[in-house]
């Protein structure tokens, strides 16, 4: 069993790990050197775990004691301190959800080339707002996704507010950031990908449009809220398609774009 540590100070240095987590550039710096992320709530906890990740320590009000207990028995020399609700609110700068945090050690980045085995493949480019990262995860994971790549420039997939939202899915499917974009699609063409831009563009192809060309392997790519994809990616992509609109909308949140994507196009949908 994890030892229990009670702790009654909310400067006490043992609680680095979840200090600020709404601070988003400090998060990231302090997450960056020391190779770690937070998990938020019992569910995230446990999807964390059951993964394989490591914790480095967990943050708990005592009523999850109890509950998580199998999880922290798998991690005898990570320590549990145990806080009020009201403490963790002073470490952390917000009120905990649940009571229930973790800190967990990263893993290393996985290569390129050890994701290009699958059909379907999502691309987030500039996605900068965490909620959007983590809701493109979840319905990556949901619709059966084989991998997610991330552009240098995307919001962090391991950032709190990201996994919250993905419900702990961003575990679920392998995923790394790519370092060099656009030139990236190059090496998913080679591996017989058509990559495919999201974009409202003049010559863009409808959804069902692409869905009907049955491409074997499919790269969907998404852009950033606001602007979308940026030109020189749009030339880079074979293809650029469009969700057709009605009643004068003119385009969906990212994440729902992304949703409605991967399942028109399915490989049990697209290959019958």
């Amino acid at each position: 069993m994890s030892p229990i540590v009670p702790v009654e100070d909310a400067a006490d240095e043992r609680l680095g790990d979840y200090v600020q987590l709404r601070e988003v550039n400090l998060r990231r710096l302090l997450e960056e050197e020391h190779g770690l992320f937070i998990a938020e709530g019992d569910k995230v906890i446990r999807r964390a775990a059951d993964a394989g990740y490591e914790p480095r320590s967990f943050l708990l009000a005592p009523r999850w004691l109890d509950s998580l207990a199998d999880v922290l028995e798998k991690w005898p020399s990570a320590p549990v301190y145990v806080v009020t609700e009201e403490l963790a609110e002073q470490v952390t700068g917000f009120h905990v959800h649940r009571g229930a945090l973790a800190s967990y050690r990263r893993r290393p980045s996985v290569g390129l080339d050890g994701l290009l085995g699958g059909r379907r493949i999502a691309i987030f480019d500039d996605i900068v707002d965490h909620t959007n990262v983590g809701a493109g995860f979840r319905a990556a994971a949901a619709m059966g996704v084989d991998a997610v790549l991330v552009t240098p420039t995307c919001a962090d997939p391991l950032y709190r507010r990201s996994i919250k939202v993905s419900m702990g899915t961003v575990f679920q499917v392998p995923w790394t950031r790519l370092s060099s974009w656009p030139d990236s699609l190059d090496v998913l063409k080679q591996h017989g990908f058509v990559t495919a831009a999201f974009a409202l563009t003049d010559d863009s192809l409808t959804l069902d449009e692409l869905t009907a060309r049955q491409d074997d392997k499919l790269a969907l790519i998404f852009g950033t809220e606001g602007h979308g994809l940026k030109p020189h990616v749009l030339e880079q992509a074979d293809l650029t398609v469009r969700i057709p609109m009605s009643a004068g909308v003119d385009s969906l949140n990212v994440a729902s774009s992304a949703a409605v994507a991967f399942y028109a196009t399915r490989p049990e949908r697209t290959t019958n």
